[in-house]
């Protein structure tokens, strides 16, 4: 078990479960706590802080909620690595994790050839119930679900395979192939984990998910791709960098 010194005061207006938060944050971005690290068990913390249960309780909660630590049963509280933090360019999310020193890895939970969907096919612009190939996957970072990544694409130039999918991100795939991948239309919001999200990447249901919708162009203009992906708000930021004009 591992425990920075914590201090807290009475008097201070601020909330005792916030001022022991802020202080288990701020040795965590210092390092001080590492990913894979142990903290104390909520009645050994309460007891050496001199506080109620019911405070350090809210004090970790606010911790999970920040994604800086995790519970797991049957191993206790434990720190979790930083978010992914991505900037929003042409690129896969397989290559920006490797390329940060994380280690990602693929479970491929879906791969078909299926007749177009009506929405997909607007994006593709293609007939609705024209064959696409159909690939909806589960992204891990380091160990750790991240993304829930689903993906639709014309029948040609490439047909996709289990094993190549699990090896690489889909955007080295395709520029392997000779597809030159030049623009792409993306747009994010947000919404709430379904039950069965939830349990596929690690949240509790209702957790706040980031969602992004992208349809790929290449160098002559056609469609190469339309893709719905979610990511876990709490592991996982976009970065846009803006200039004035």
């Amino acid at each position: 078990m591992t425990s920075p010194e914590i201090v807290v005061d009475r008097s201070s207006p601020i909330p005792l479960y916030f001022q022991v938060a802020e202080q288990f944050a701020a040795a965590i971005q210092r390092g001080d706590l590492a990913p894979g690290d142990r903290l104390d068990s909520e009645l050994q913390l309460a007891d050496r802080l001199g506080l109620s249960r019911p405070t350090v309780r809210q004090a970790i909660q606010h911790l999970v909620d920040k994604g800086l630590i995790v519970r797991r049963r049957g191993v206790g509280t434990q720190v979790v690595r930083g978010e992914v933090r991505r900037a929003v360019e042409l690129t896969s999310l397989h290559d920006d994790l490797a390329r940060a020193g994380r280690q990602p890895s693929t479970s491929v939970l879906e791969l078909a050839t299926v007749g177009c969907p009506a929405k997909v096919a607007a994006a593709l612009e293609v007939d609705a119930d024209s064959p696409v190939q159909h690939l909806r996957r589960l992204r891990f970072a380091d160990g750790e679900p991240l993304a829930v990544m689903e993906n639709w694409l014309p029948i040609d130039p490439i047909r996709l395979t289990l094993d190549v999918l699990q090896a690489r991100g889909l955007y080295a795939i395709l520029r392997a192939a000779g597809v030159r991948i030049r623009s792409a239309q993306q747009r994010i919001g947000a919404r709430a984990a379904t039950a069965a999200e939830a349990q596929m990447i690690g949240e509790r249901r209702g957790a706040p998910l980031l969602t992004m919708t992208r349809t790929a162009y290449d160098d002559q203009g056609r469609h190469v791709e339309y893709g719905e992906h979610l990511y876990r708000a709490s592991r996982y930021a976009l970065e846009v960098t803006v200039a004035e004009r």
